[in-house]
């Protein structure tokens, strides 16, 4: 019963490791592309 939760909780873990290696660069990305366009345009 322990190892399943624990299997569960290392899963969840997994997950937002790898949803935060996604989306932060994806975020910086957006951020720097915004920023070189109020540049060129602003």
């Amino acid at each position: 019963m322990s190892t399943a939760v624990a299997t569960k909780s290392s899963n969840k873990l997994l997950m937002a490791v790898f949803w935060l290696y996604v989306l932060v660069p994806l975020a910086w990305g957006v951020t720097s592309t915004l920023a070189q366009a109020m540049k060129l345009f602003g």
